[in-house]
């Protein structure tokens, strides 16, 4: 199965609560994070939900 890596690329700082629980959730908080999920439709959706905030890219 592939993973998809996820960075955080800016800070929460004037960001929404909705978009700060779903960075969290994501296991990121900082930027320069980094974290590894697997490739699902429920982390696709969490990352096109912050995409101004993180940048991914598909690992085989």
């Amino acid at each position: 199965m592939s993973q998809i890596v996820v960075t955080q690329k800016r800070s929460l700082i004037g960001q929404s609560e909705a978009n700060r629980l779903v960075v969290i959730s994501l296991g990121l908080g900082r930027p320069g994070k980094i974290k590894t999920h697997k490739d699902n439709n429920c982390i696709r959706g969490m990352i096109n939900k912050v995409r101004h905030l993180v940048t991914y890219q598909l690992k085989a």
